[in-house]
């Protein structure tokens, strides 16, 4: 049941759009909170917030490099949400145009 429980609770995470969003581009490299906020034209604020989520539950980790944290999948624990993955849509294009502002 406990597991049942656990993923119940990440497909919810999943649910949401903007954090679905950011799992596809993470899909595709690890990113800082800085490039995530350019690919989505939102608020740090609100990026760091899904990102809080996604880490608490495990979906993501993050790595700190210099004074930047990237962040990036943590998904092969979890081969459900690995299937779902593999059917998102690829947003390389989207992030080969970044800026790269953080580095």
């Amino acid at each position: 049941m406990e597991q049942i429980n656990e993923m119940a609770d990440n497909l919810k995470l999943l649910g949401d759009k903007t954090r679905l969003t950011i799992m596809a581009y993470l899909k595709e490299r690890a990113l800082c909170v800085c490039d995530i906020v350019e690919l989505m034209e939102t608020s740090q604020p609100n990026v760091s917030q899904h990102l809080r989520k996604l880490k608490a539950a495990g979906i993501v980790n993050e790595t700190r490099k210099g004074q930047w944290i990237y962040y990036s999948l943590n998904v092969e624990v979890k081969p459900y949400i690995q299937e779902i993955m593999g059917h998102i849509p690829s947003l390389k294009e989207k992030i080969d145009q970044l800026k790269n502002d953080c580095d």
